[in-house]
This record gives C-alpha cells, structure tokens and sequence, in this order.
C-alpha cells in the first residue's frame, strides 16, 4: 500500500511539473510551434553579399543541388525529344489570382514568371510556336494565336492582367485542343496550365475534354499555386503530363522554367519524317525597299522574302502568311540541335585535389594567365579567381582578400564548388558550369583548344 501511495505523489509530482512548464510557457507567450525555433537562432549566420543581399554562410549544398538537375538533363540527353513544339500556355486570372499570399498579387507574380518563361522557351525552342490564353470570369479567352514573336506575346499579356470571376478548366482545354488538333504530326501538341483556383466552373464534363485531349495527342500539365486537385491529377497522367504545386515564389518560377526543355517524346508518335522549310533572305532596309509585310500589311523598310511565293515577313523564324511555309534560318537549326548534343557533365573538384592542382587553370594547352590572377589559379570562363570556402573559414576569407588587395576582380569567384571539364581539363567556377550546360552549350575551353590536342582528347 505504501509503495502504491509512493507512486501515486511521483504521478502527481510530474503533473505539478508538467502544469508549471506550461505556466511558464503561456506566460512567455510562446505557441506550440514557437517552442520549436525557440533555441534556433539560425539568422545569426546569415552573410550579406557583395550587393547586400542575405544568403547563407554555406552555398554548396545550393550548388549541388542545382548541379544534380543538370546531370540529370545531360544523361536524358539519349531520350528522343521534339524539337518543333506548339505550345498554348493558359493563364489562371480567376479570383484567386487575386489574392496577396505571393506579392503583391498573385497574378503579378505569374506574369512576371511566364515573361520569363516565353523567353526561355523560345531560346530553348527557335523552332516552336506558343499562344496564350487566360481564364477570367468562367470562360477561356485567347491572347494571342500561336506564333514564334515572343515579344508580341509578352506586351499582349502585359495589357490584359484584370482578375475575376471563376477558373474553368473544361473552356481552356477544349479551346487549347482545338486549336492544337489540326497540327502537323511532326509537331508535338502540349498544353501547360499556371492554376491558381481550387475549383472548376465547367459548362459539361470534362472528363470528355480529357478523353479528346488525349485522342488528339495532347500533353497537357500543371502547374499549381494551391493545393493539389483530383481533376488536375487525373488529367496529366491520362495525357502523358506532369503536374506540381509551387510552395513560393521561388520554386514556381524553378518548376514554370522546367516546361522550356522539350519533354521526352510520347511513346508510339510518329515516325521521323522530312519538314519543308525556307530560309528567306534579308532585303535591305532602305526606302527604296520598303513594301508590306506580314499578314497585317505593316509597311516597314525591309523585311525577309519567301523563297517561295516571293512573300515578305517581318521576321524569323515564322511561317509564311501567303503559302503557309516555315521560315526559319541557319543559327535556329543550329540551336536546336543542343538538347541531342549537350555538352558533357563537369566533375566536381575536391578540395584536396583542388590543393595539388597548383596555379592556373589547369588546362590542357599552355597557361596564359591574366597579371592580376599570376601565381593563382582562376577560373577558365571568367578569370577569377578560385577561392574554395569550406564551413566559412577565415583561411579562405583572407586569401580571398588578399586577392582584392592584389588589385585583382572585386568579385573572386569563391564561395562556392569548383568543377573541371572531362575534355580539355580547364578549371571553372559554378556560375561559369551553369552557364556552360544551361545557356552557351559549348565549352569554351574545348573551343579554343588547337586542333592537335582536341584529336588526342577526342582519341584519348
């Protein structure tokens, strides 16, 4: 009986304590998941740039991060893909484009990304086409017709951002189909939706929308802003799409900017067949040369002629207005062909071997080096110079420093991962790296190369 009573005030012994913890929280005014954070004072290793902006003491975990994404874009490399893309982008401008969760609008937020999107599509794709349509007050309405003006598009969206009413998916998907279904078989349909609502106004069914969208071969994915819907779901995976839901701003621009690599090609599409193009020349502008040009009848000085029907267009690539032929010209062949030939993933540099790599840039042909980075090594794309940090020590600090001292760049290109081509063996920053695989698509260091040594590099 005693040892009972004796366990019974150790119960009760633990509810006091536990009564006055909570006391002492409530009186602090802490909530259940201020408790949590209330030891981390993760702000305190916060570093500002040389711009003033804050970002963290440790980049590398950033930078791999990325650097996985291009890995896996060039080893996807063997995936057939579709380099003619015809493209209708819907815009939501319902309600809920409205509200103020991402500043200071929603829609201004999606409008600013799709800006940038058009123009990395057509950067990544100078042989597509792209329209635009909004939603806005339970219909679908067509911006602009499908076309390869990325600028046309951009100050067409930018004049037509008014917000209200409801979403309706089943308007904007059968719009996009009929619009997409009379597409040549060469060329690879798809549909991506900004969606910002959570529900859908729809006149009919729209799992007869999905049912035709899928017959006609037209990928169709989402990108959301709320949470994920059922109907979104089930409409990507029967079409061959993908769909994600954007948790900021950040990651809705990274998930948007995924959409302007062409997606693996359909299986059971068509069979590789011949395109009819033309490559117009250039006339000159002068007033002697001006005429109409385009479907518009624009009289501008100028212009390129169809090498068919002797048509003039205002400019490239397009498709003409009078015979329906493809305009294109020889740099938009050329840059389409990047997404087959990528250049070859750079592997990382440790810091150890990094140490042994002595000064310069560690290239294959001879080192002329810039006087302000002598004796050190730097970076082959921009010559600055490589200062590896790690766990932001001051040994790293002060040769970074002492490089400025040295009248070198202000900007050192350290702080980050250090990565080295597979070819030619020259050095480069990471912000060099990501504008090698995700912009230039040639290394600039296997371009100067002379011809003696790309042949053994190539043998080798």
């Amino acid at each position: 009986m005693a040892a009972v009573r004796l366990e019974g005030r150790g119960v009760d012994l633990e509810e006091d304590e536990g009564e006055d913890l909570r006391t002492g929280e409530e009186a602090r005014g802490l909530a259940a998941f201020e408790r949590e954070y209330e030891d981390d004072h993760s702000w305190e290793d916060l570093e500002e740039d040389e711009f003033g902006n804050l970002r963290a003491p440790d980049r590398s975990e950033e930078q791999r991060a990325r650097r996985r994404r291009l890995l896996s874009a060039a080893q996807s490399a063997r995936i057939r893909r579709g380099m003619i893309r015809y493209v209708q982008v819907v815009l939501d401008l319902s309600r809920a484009a409205s509200l103020t969760d991402m500043r200071p609008l929603r829609a201004a937020v999606m409008s600013a990304i799709l800006q940038r999107f058009i123009r990395a599509f057509f950067d990544e794709n100078p042989l597509s086409q792209l329209g635009l349509v909004v939603l806005r007050n339970g219909v679908a309405e067509r911006l602009t017709e499908l076309s390869s003006a990325p600028e046309a598009h951009i100050a067409r969206l930018r004049q037509n951002l008014d917000t209200g009413g409801d979403a309706s998916l089943q308007n904007a998907l059968d719009l996009a189909v009929d619009s997409l279904k009379s597409i040549p078989p060469y060329g690879h349909r798809e549909v991506l939706f900004m969606l910002a609502a959570l529900s859908s106004c729809d006149p009919g069914d729209i799992a007869a929308s999905i049912k035709a969208a899928k017959q006609h071969r037209v990928r169709v994915s989402v990108v959301g802003l709320a949470a994920e819907m059922f109907v979104c779901r089930g409409m990507t995976q029967q079409t061959g799409g993908t769909y994600t839901v954007a948790t900021s701003e950040g990651h809705l621009q990274e998930l948007v900017l995924e959409h302007a690599v062409p997606p693996p090609a359909p299986p059971g599409s068509s069979a590789v067949s011949l395109v009819r193009m033309g490559f117009p020349p250039r006339n000159p502008e002068a007033p002697g040369a001006a005429a109409f040009c385009g479907e518009g009848c624009l009289l501008q000085p100028g212009g390129y002629t169809c090498p068919r029907c002797k048509g003039r267009v205002t400019e490239l690539p397009s498709q003409c207005h009078v015979c329906g032929l493809s305009l294109v010209a020889s740099p938009h062949l050329a840059r389409s062909y990047h997404h087959l030939f990528p250049v070859q993933p750079f592997t990382e540099v440790p810091p150890e071997g990094l140490a042994a790599a002595g000064p310069g840039c560690g290239g294959r042909q001879a080192d002329v080096a810039p006087p302000f980075v002598a004796g050190l090594q730097y970076c082959f794309g921009c010559y600055q110079p490589l200062v590896q940090q790690h766990s932001g020590s001051s040994g790293a600090r002060g040769a970074a420093a002492a490089v400025a001292t040295a009248g070198g760049p202000a900007g050192a290109a350290g702080g980050g991962i250090v990565s080295r081509c597979p070819d030619c063996q020259n050095l480069f920053c990471f912000e060099c790296d990501a504008f090698i695989h995700e912009q230039l698509h040639n290394c600039p260091g296997c371009e100067c190369m002379p011809p003696q040594l790309a042949a053994a590099a190539d043998g080798g």
